[in-house]
């Protein structure tokens, strides 16, 4: 029985995100990992041609989809688990403190009282070290918080993936100046993932291309991660990366798509419920990040 599932991605050029089709050669059997909802800001329109993208692969391999999973809750893009469940099937998942993500967020947005804080939204919440299968491939998700609370990483064969809690060797870590975030406890996560096999393949959520390189890169090793993540390296002391990490985040602007995104993903991607006249609406809290 093989440890390395197949692995491919497909990049959204509008959000520099990379969604994956995890795939158990010897069943057929697949996950899908932090898919893509188009999203007009200006036009407050959404679009499928991301995700139909990956639903069109998975029926031209007739793969069976068992997982649709989040490793957190995403600030940067919104999720097309809604869409790619009805077409595909699969459960969604996400990391079980997702409940501390929903309780925060839903105080910012003011959530109607119907919306429950506890996670019932996603088909199956994953507690730290939870193992489960893709296929016959045995996977284990693994809570690395840090940037955001519920942050986790699936390691699913030979293969991890990270979420925004590292980039590309040259482009360094995950921002920790969210609701929830902190410095050390994400160099403590890292730490984590670097004690993984050196030979593990991850695969980073987000590429922006790093300086002095002008295309995209989404996998790497636990092995090139250790020796030169420009970040966090086997040679950053925990007080340098956070002293590091405090001062990089402290100049950074807020993600373009954070205001709808965040409202969208805690609810596994569904919108808000319709008002009286049949419309969704996505809030903007005024002053309050």
């Amino acid at each position: 029985m093989s440890n390395a599932p197949e692995v491919h991605a497909f990049f959204d050029d509008a959000t520099n995100t990379v969604s994956y089709v995890v795939v158990d050669p010897g069943t057929g059997r697949a996950a899908a990992i932090d898919s893509v909802l188009d999203y007009d800001p200006a036009a407050g329109r959404t679009g499928r041609a991301s995700a139909d993208r990956l639903i069109a692969f998975v029926r031209e391999r007739g793969l069976r989809v068992e997982w649709l999973l989040e490793t957190h809750v995403h600030a940067d893009h919104l999720t097309a688990a809604p869409y790619l469940q009805a077409q595909l099937g699969g459960r969604t998942a996400i990391g079980a403190r997702i409940q501390e993500v929903q309780e925060t967020f839903g105080r910012l947005f003011n959530f109607e009282p119907e919306f429950q804080r506890d996670g019932r939204q996603f088909d199956h919440l994953f507690v730290d070290n939870e193992t489960f299968l893709v296929g016959q491939i045995a996977a284990r998700a693994l809570h690395t918080p840090g940037h955001t609370p519920a942050c986790m990483t699936y390691v699913i064969g030979d293969a991890a993936f990270v979420g925004d809690t590292l980039f590309m060797p040259d482009y360094g870590t995950a921002r920790c100046d969210f609701p929830g975030g902190d410095a050390a406890t994400l160099f403590h996560s890292i730490r984590r993932i670097y004690a993984l096999p050196a030979d593990t393949r991850l695969f980073m959520c987000h590429d922006y291309g790093a300086p002095g390189r002008s295309d995209f890169r989404w996998e790497t090793t636990v092995a090139a991660e250790r020796a030169g993540n420009v970040h966090l390296n086997d040679r950053t002391s925990e007080e340098d990366f956070v002293r590091l990490r405090k001062a990089r985040d402290a100049a950074l602007a807020m993600p373009r798509l954070i205001l709808p995104s965040v409202q969208v993903n805690m609810r596994t991607g569904h919108m808000p419920p319709p008002e009286a006249n049949g419309v969704s609406y996505l809030k903007i809290p005024i002053d309050a990040l």
